[in-house]
This record gives structure tokens, C-alpha cells and sequence, in this order.
């Protein structure tokens, strides 16, 4: 479905600019990551096609953090069916959990973008509410339904930033070791890392 005001086409070509932005992220990284090897990756004819559809790297970037935010949210939709109920804290917290490293092997290429973006969030030249953004969908979202699920009595006491972060922290550490071995369990590694933190948050 074409985006809001644009064509089918035009949308498909800011789909194609935007994928390939991420296959660059995650080959190269964010200090290489230029017009023209977008371009290069996307086979366009110039990097103008760039600029029409985004404007600058600004505008770009902010193309790719919301299409990885997407792209992670309908994974966790399609893995659950769609039938995850907000309110239930507990299955929320899991389903973040196992989704979070289920996603290190399903979007290796989304992951490392966004490692990419999270690192370089100091651009000058990059879209100012990266790290707002991403510090959101890595801690303070979960943050926030911690918060929310103490105040229901579903969880227990502790500091709902200090647990989400730890959360985080252990994502970031399946990630490393799936980066460094391919054929790690990751779905094991999701389901006992799940378990340990619905055990560590409960009354």
C-alpha cells in the first residue's frame, strides 16, 4: 500500500532507498554509510533519487528508524498471533523478550542498523530524535509498562528504568554472541532469558 499522498511507485521506490540504507548501515556502518553507496546498493541512476525522495541524511535516517520500529512491531504481532492483550503485563514482558532476541536472527540487517543509529546519535547531520526514539523502544517503553504493572500489583518492587535496562543489557549480549556464533539457540537463549526476568520482576 502506497504511503499517505505518494504513488504506488513512489512509495516502492522510498522502500527500495530505505532497504538498502539499512543493508549499507549494517555492512559499513553509520561514518560510511553515503549517498553514494545507497545508490550503489539500490542500483539508481543518480543519488538525486536520494535526495527527492528524503531530502537530506536527516530524513533518511528518520525513513529507517521507523521502518525498523515497524518492522520489529509486526514481528511481534505475527509471533503472537496479534493476540497479545496490552494489559497483560506479565505476557507482554515476555513476548518483548523473546521477540527482542528472536528478531537478532530473523532482522540481523535491522539490528545492526540500529545499533549503527544508536551509536552515532551525536550527527550533526542525522535526524535529532534518534536517540529520543531509540532509547525508547531499547528501555523506556518497557520502562513504562514495569511502572504500570507495579502499580497494578502484577509485579514487584524495584526500579522500573534500572530492571528495563538490564533487560536491554541482556538482549545486547545474546546479540554479541549470536554475531560471533551463527548457530547459537537464540530461541532457547530467548525463552530462559524470559523466564529469569518474569522471575526477577514478580511480587
Amino acid at each position: 500500500m502506497a504511503e499517505l499522498g505518494l504513488s504506488v511507485t513512489e512509495a516502492a521506490r522510498r522502500a527500495q532507498i530505505v532497504g538498502a540504507t539499512i543493508g549499507v548501515l549494517a555492512d559499513v556502518g553509520y561514518r560510511q554509510t553515503t549517498f553514494t553507496k545507497i545508490k550503489e546498493r539500490a542500483g539508481l541512476s543518480s543519488t538525486r533519487l536520494i535526495s527527492y525522495h528524503f531530502t537530506n541524511k536527516a530524513g533518511l535516517m528518520q525513513a529507517v528508524l521507523s521502518t525498523v520500529v515497524e518492522t520489529k512491531s509486526r514481528f511481534l504481532t505475527e509471533r503472537t498471533g496479534g493476540a497479545l492483550d496490552p494489559a497483560d503485563r506479565r505476557g507482554y514482558l515476555r513476548a518483548h523478550i523473546e521477540t527482542s532476541i528472536a528478531f537478532l536472527r530473523a532482522y540481523p540487517e535491522c539490528v545492526r542498523a540500529l545499533t549503527e543509529l544508536a551509536a552515532n546519535t551525536d550527527d550533526a547531520d542525522g535526524w535529532v530524535m534518534t536517540k529520543v526514539l531509540v532509547d525508547d523502544l531499547r528501555v523506556h517503553g518497557l520502562a513504562r509498562q514495569l511502572k504500570q504493572g507495579q502499580a497494578e500489583g502484577v509485579f514487584g518492587e524495584f526500579t522500573p528504568e534500572v530492571m528495563a535496562m538490564s533487560i536491554a543489557q541482556a538482549v545486547d549480549g545474546v546479540a554479541a554472541a549470536y554475531a560471533a556464533d551463527p548457530s547459537l539457540d537464540v530461541e532457547t537463549y530467548g525463552r530462559e532469558i524470559a523466564e529469569t526476568f518474569v522471575k526477577a520482576t514478580a511480587p
